[in-house]
């Protein structure tokens, strides 16, 4: 019997046990899937949990709900990985031995790499929305929070979901206005970035869309410390950001496991071939999700479309094959815009953002544009995700390869 190893059961790495327990015969292959929690966490909907639209019974499932038949479910946490011996060793004490490697450990936020932003008022005045504990004390502090200096802030670099932060803050604008007490509020969005997004297309349309909602947008700003005794935001270049309120978004780390591992960089990511998904260092070892340094966006439809070539490099790789160059990091997102509506996008590691239609020629969503029935679509991705895309069946019109718009054609 050969062995298989998927570390991580989240939505990289389910997807992975699926579309492998149907590509590999069960008589020759023994697949496993390792992580830590018996409970899967729809990422996408601690979005909507600190504004009361969302509870935590629609964001949480049992993990083994969507482990496929004939996958060995294995509850544990990851001590270290040792790709030298073709082994991973947990911390009860097991040893895991494996021919191949799936690493899909995601990324975990890290307050602790800045200074002072864990402290006394760590939600109490600071708060995240990327941890289900982060989301729960937010949805209390926004439920009773009378007005003042609300600041929104990346801390840094890649991000789990880029633009969360960014729809975080148009659904704040909503729902002070839904409370009466937008007039009491300032928004104020703060980015290491040069502009509000990290595509130019976007970001100029995004831009426009912060001041025409009143939100102040601050760029160029990377946090040297959060003062908290002050209640500021501190720039390594001596600008200051007040707050009564601020809902960061710390620095993103994979996994600690990688660190323990030495397999990482400074942030603990893996280097990965881009296109083919093989761990740069190791042939028997393919990376995907949030655990890549990839510059693709660490987003949910990402792994999807990388999940798709992974499962094709890695029969390649069992029969000693080429393994084909296709993933193109190619992402599409919808972007909440608040009062019901929202963007949607659609880019990859050559291609801007682009207006036009999807998912086919003719719609019936638009691109790069706000609508009603984007937000309704990103609304339905949950069921979505539940039904089809972590049992990774087919999602109609959406393809892994991202064509190039009209205008960029040759």
């Amino acid at each position: 019997m050969r062995d298989l190893l998927i570390l991580g059961a989240g939505t990289a790495g389910t997807m992975m046990a699926n579309h492998l327990r149907r590509r590999l015969p069960r008589a020759e292959w023994r697949l496993r899937l390792v992580d830590r929690s018996e409970k899967h966490l729809y990422q996408p909907g601690l979005l909507f949990l600190p504004f009361g639209d969302y509870t935590e019974s629609q964001i949480l499932r049992n993990t083994r709900d969507f482990v496929p038949d004939g996958v060995d479910f294995i509850h544990a946490e990851i001590g270290e990985i040792r790709p030298q011996d073709h082994e991973v060793a947990l911390t009860n004490g097991n040893v895991l031995a494996y021919e191949v490697l799936i690493i899909a450990t995601g990324c975990r936020t890290a307050p602790e790499e800045t200074e002072g932003m864990l402290g006394p008022k760590w939600r109490v005045n600071i708060h995240d929305f990327y941890t289900l504990d982060g989301a729960r004390a937010l949805r209390e502090k926004l439920a009773s929070f009378p007005g003042g200096r609300v600041v929104v802030h990346v801390n840094e670099m890649p991000v789990k979901c880029p633009v969360a932060p960014l729809e975080f803050t148009f659904l704040a604008d909503s729902y002070f206005k839904k409370r009466g007490i937008r007039d009491r509020v300032t928004l104020t969005y703060v980015t290491p970035l040069s502009g509000a997004f990290t595509k130019p297309k976007a970001s100029k349309k995004l831009g426009h869309l912060l001041g025409d909602k009143g939100i102040e947008l601050v760029t160029d700003f990377v946090a040297e410390r959060v003062d908290q005794e002050n209640d500021k935001l501190v720039c390594y270049d001596g600008r200051e950001v007040p707050y009564d309120l601020l809902v960061t978004t710390p620095t993103n780390m994979g996994d600690e496991a990688v660190r323990r591992s030495g397999l990482g960089d400074d942030l603990d990511f893996i280097a990965t071939h881009k296109h083919t998904l093989q761990s740069i260092e190791h042939p028997d070892v393919f990376v995907l999700g949030d655990a890549t340094n990839l510059p693709a966006s660490k987003a949910g439809s990402v792994a999807h479309f990388e999940s798709e070539t992974l499962a094709d490099n890695i029969l390649r790789h069992i029969h000693g094959e080429a393994l084909k160059e296709e993933f193109d990091g190619h992402s599409n997102c919808f972007i909440e815009s608040g009062d019901g509506k929202a963007l949607l996008i659609d880019f990859n590691y050559e291609h801007e953002p682009h207006e036009g239609r999807f998912p086919f020629a003719f719609g019936p969503m638009k691109l790069l544009e706000e609508s009603r029935l984007n937000h309704l679509g990103k609304l339905a991705f949950r069921h979505v995700y539940w039904n089809l895309l972590l049992k990774a069946r087919p999602l109609p019109g959406i393809s892994r390869r991202k064509k190039a718009p009209p205008a960029a054609a040759k």
